[in-house]
């Protein structure tokens, strides 16, 4: 089955098995077609069908057996809006053109702070690799990305202006990420980061820590990434459901708008 290249094959994937269970094509508790008969289908690798899976079976819509296949779960099931994306998705997402440029790439003892995301111990060799990010040819963020050694010589000789460390990893490597965590904070543009973004020293800043984790909660890298605040802004979207409990107010969007 031919895919548009202009969203994610994963995604993809999803939103025609999404079709084919709200359709009936799959009843419950039915067989999905395996791994194997789904990467020939859509002719991509198993890695990028198994995260397509993954992201079903997170919205509780399937039901996986180890050894045995996906199932299809009984019931109605709301898909999430959330999903993890890398910079240029976003771009992609809010209609204008990204690509990054390489500052540096080299290897440096990790500090306690890197060490302790990363989980190796301080002072170990990982590789760094600093790119400032841009949208429409104007600079929106300047990011610093720390790897496990083992992991950044996988994407060290890959060109990223405009290639994805999620795609490299997941379409050449077949290491899938799983998930990801984030922790937002205001900041002020140093010296350093004011020059690659063209703005003045001590003008706002959104700081965002990311840790991306593959299979069996394993840290890929761990990225720091500076935002100019008058670039970029999120729109956030919860659902109330009032026959739950107070403290179940799931996020259904945590969506990026570039200005």
């Amino acid at each position: 089955m031919e895919l548009r290249n202009n969203i994610p094959r994963h995604e993809q994937i999803s939103t025609w098995l999404r079709s084919s269970i709200a359709e009936g094509r799959f009843g419950k508790d039915e067989k999905l077609p395996s791994e194997l008969e789904l990467s020939k289908q859509f002719e991509v690798s198993r890695v990028t069908v198994r995260r397509a899976l993954q992201t079903l079976e997170n919205d509780k819509m399937i039901y996986r057996c180890q050894g045995l296949g996906s199932f299809v779960k009984g019931g109605k099931s709301k898909p999430k809006m959330i999903h993890l994306t890398d910079f240029m998705e976003d771009m992609r997402q809010s209609g204008k053109e990204s690509r990054s440029e390489v500052i540096e790439v080299k290897q440096e003892p990790a500090d306690d702070m890197v060490a302790s995301r990363l989980n190796v111990k301080p002072g170990q060799q990982v590789l760094r690799l600093d790119r400032l990010r841009l949208g429409d040819d104007q600079p929106v963020a300047f990011d610093t990305t720390w790897f496990p050694i083992f992991y950044g010589q996988l994407i060290i000789d890959h060109e990223l202006t405009d290639n994805t460390i999620f795609r490299i990893l997941e379409e050449e490597y077949e290491i899938p990420i799983i998930r990801g965590t984030y922790e937002i904070q205001a900041c002020v543009a140093n010296e350093e980061i004011s020059e690659h973004l063209q703005v003045d020293k001590g003008a706002p800043l959104l700081m965002f820590d990311r840790l991306s984790l593959t299979i069996n909660d394993k840290p890929v890298y761990f990225q720091r990434r500076y935002y100019r605040a008058d670039k970029i802004s999120w729109q956030v979207s919860l659902e109330r459901n009032p026959g739950a409990a107070e403290s179940e107010m799931p996020l259904k969007e945590f969506v990026p708008v570039f200005r």
